[in-house]
């Protein structure tokens, strides 16, 4: 299928052909009839894109903080490279889709193939949209009104917050799409309405539907306007739907507001408030945040839950299928809006429309060449890559599951340098499948992961998913004989290594298959050479590991304990295996201290055989300009301090004072050769199976007694 993708490094806007993706449990997959450029966002996106590296740093200081305390703690190469990165992910583009219900996934009731439905979906052949996020059109509207509901959604969440009643005066600054769907609805709220734009075509578009207007023109006073609008009184309210860096909409709305008047915020202006203007009145202002409550929720987008009806009237959905009934009912039209309309292959025309400012409504549509979209529905698609010939017969032919940001920086472009055969890449919502397949040269992209494990000509299958998945992701590929390099954690409770442990030693007798985990610090050319100079000490060490891990938002995925297992298993889990590696003995007890409400701040103690101690400082609270992490050796009235895997130094050590690379190096693309040279010569796996139980028992431990 064919999807609309935005260039972040140059802006560019370009179709790209990606496998379609699948109906994961609580989503729909939605055939697109037609979906809608949003002239906000998706112009905002356009500018973004197409402005320098200056540009976009001026857009985002934030950011530039952030790469520059980067270049402090880890070196301008991998700052520069992370930047690129970043740049080098295309975006999908658009959030106002209508279409027709192709397949139903696990858990989703009230939908069924063939049902008309409004989403955020992008532009795109196929999308597949959380159940949750969805709205069917009743039959009196047309999927090229129903696109209109998302925007439509986003005017009416605005509207709620600032509770309009029968009667009440209002002034709508910007009368683009969201701020004519808001007029018009406020219209329909019985109240009087006022509209600010500078766009005399926009205006006069507005006055049809029954709002009087203000062109800002040189000389054109927005308050006199309002105070004259509203007899004097001052309005009952502004909905801000303009989108600007000024702080000027923001100041004018608070002027032209009655005592105890409502701004709500739906678009995008300056935010310096002064305190004058809200003081004396007593105003409130307020943010609105898209569709409705649910939206950025994860439980909620997940299709997982909803929230009841008697505590949360209007959700998300909820506020979609108010506006397809204002529209069945002919309160809310929207065909005036439509300005322009084009097939996805007239993509960058459309787009062109857009950057001109011309334009309003833009409605993309989409062929149907197939009445159940059967032709839409390929998970797999090649590349044209011809396969490399294998060096070796025990070649290592990859299916990669998982195609996010690590995978692209880290594992792809060490697989590559390795010599492994890419096969399939594997992402679940195939665009960044099929962009990493075409940059590393893989045979096909897909979205379909046990497929891919299927394979025959794979042997080898690399998991980079959530944690969530990678026990069951490991068993599956174990269970089908194949060789395993699945990223930390191996798994997040003790059942699901339980179930690994059973299927390694089927797979090992039946296939004679290895399995690794991406512990990849001990791989590090510095970490090794600290490794060959302790074993040179028979004496029991101290290590103290400090990690800088600093702080993660409260809802990223990586914290919840269903989907990433906590940072403790998902992270600090590399540093237990660090000291299991340096100490080169097992670890006989562990200690743990929790520091701070967060839970992700713990102090940990490991005692290993020989009487050694680790000591491992896993932090969130630490300031991130200084280095993320440190190592240090005390034995034999001796030092090894390593600095953030960039130098190591020895103090008072014979015949060693220090060794530093030009950059930093955690040890990635030796762990996968490492790894990859395993299957080709018929090695043991590079960490002892029974290493990776042992590490990965302990990340447990340590993470269930730092939860009380």
């Amino acid at each position: 299928m064919k999807q609309l993708l935005q260039d972040l490094s140059n802006g560019d806007i370009r179709i790209l052909e990606v496998p379609c993706p699948q109906a994961a449990p609580g989503h729909l997959l939605v055939r697109t009839a037609v979906s809608l450029v949003s002239a906000g966002t998706e112009r905002m996106l356009l500018e973004f894109g197409k402005a320098g590296l200056l540009g976009k740093a001026r857009q985002h200081p934030d950011r530039v903080r952030e790469a520059w305390n980067k270049v402090k703690t880890d070196g301008l190469l991998p700052t520069i490279e992370a930047v690129r990165a970043k740049l080098d992910q295309p975006i999908s583009l658009g959030y106002c889709n209508a279409g027709e219900v192709l397949e139903v996934g696990a858990g989703v009731e009230g939908f069924a193939p063939g049902d008309r439905v409004v989403s955020n979906g992008a532009h795109a052949e196929a999308v597949m949209v959380s159940a949750n996020l969805c709205a069917k059109i009743p039959p009196a509207v047309s999927d090229q009104d129903a696109v209109f509901t998302v925007l439509g959604a986003i005017a009416l969440q605005g509207i709620r917050l600032a509770a309009p009643t029968l009667g009440e005066s209002f002034v709508v600054i910007g009368l683009g799409l969201v701020g004519q769907l808001a007029c018009q609805l406020l219209r329909a709220q019985g109240c009087r309405v006022l509209g600010i734009e500078p766009d005399a075509a926009r205006a006069q578009l507005a006055r049809k539907s029954g709002v009087e207007t203000l062109v800002l023109t040189d000389g054109a006073d927005p308050v006199a306007a309002a105070g004259s609008f509203s007899a004097g009184r001052g309005v009952d309210g502004v909905i801000i739907a303009a989108s600007t860096p000024s702080d000027e909409p923001v100041h004018q709305a608070a002027l032209m507001c009655r005592k105890r008047g409502r701004i709500v915020l739906v678009g995008v202006t300056g935010l310096k408030l002064a305190r004058a203007d809200f003081y004396e009145k007593e105003l409130s202002f307020q943010v609105s945040c898209s569709y409705g409550p649910g939206r950025y929720d994860p439980q909620y987008e997940s299709g997982s839950c909803d929230y009841p009806l008697g505590f949360v009237r209007w959700t998300a959905r909820r506020n979609f299928e108010a506006v397809l009934e204002m529209m069945a009912s002919g309160r809310l039209e929207v065909a005036p809006l439509i300005s322009n309309r084009f097939t996805l292959e007239q993509a960058s025309q459309a787009y062109g429309a857009l950057a001109s400012g011309a334009s309003l409504g833009i409605l993309i549509e989409y062929p149907r060449a197939d009445a159940d979209g059967e032709s839409l529905r390929r998970h797999t698609i090649p590349t044209g890559v011809t396969p490399r010939l294998a060096p070796h017969p025990a070649q290592p032919v990859a299916a990669v599951i998982g195609a996010g940001n690590f995978a692209a920086r880290a594992l792809l472009p060490a697989l590559r340098e390795a010599n492994v055969r890419l096969r399939t890449v594997v992402s679940a919502n195939g665009v960044s499948a099929a962009r990493m397949a075409q940059k590393f040269a893989c045979e096909q992209s897909s979205t379909d992961a046990h497929g891919a494990i299927a394979d025959r000509q794979v042997n080898t299958v690399i998991v980079v998913t959530r944690h969530d998945s990678h026990a069951a992701f490991t068993c599956e590929a174990l269970k089908a004989g194949k060789h395993v390099f699945v990223e930390k954690p191996l798994a997040l409770s003790q059942s699901e290594l339980e179930q690994i442990e059973k299927a390694h030693q089927a797979a090992v007798r039946d296939f004679g298959v290895r399995l690794m985990v991406g512990f990849n610090r001990r791989f590090s050319p510095l970490t090794q050479k600290m490794k060959s100079l302790l074993e040179t000490v028979n004496e029991p060490k101290c290590f103290i590991v400090t990690v800088n891990a600093g702080a993660v938002a409260a809802d990223h995925w990586t914290r919840d304990p269903r989907v990433g297992g906590g940072r403790i298993i998902g992270e600090a889990c590399h540093f237990v295996d660090l000291a299991r590696f340096l100490a080169g003995h097992p670890i006989s007890s562990v200690q743990t201290v929790r520091l701070g409400a967060s839970g992700e701040s713990v102090c940990f103690t490991l005692r290993f055989a020989d009487g050694s101690v680790a000591t491992i400082n896993y932090l969130d609270n630490g300031a991130n300009s200084f280095a993320k992490e440190r190592i240090e050796v005390f034995t034999a009235h001796r030092v090894l301090a390593l600095e953030n895997f960039r130098r190591l130094v020895g103090y008072n050590w014979p015949g060693f004072r220090r060794m530093a690379l030009w950059r930093q190096d955690k040890g990635h693309k030796a762990a996968i050769a490492a790894f990859a040279e395993s299957i080709r010569q018929g090695l043991p796996a590079p960490i002892a199976f029974n290493e990776l139980i042992e590490v990965t028992r302990v990340s447990l431990e340590i993470s269930s007694h730092a939860a009380f």
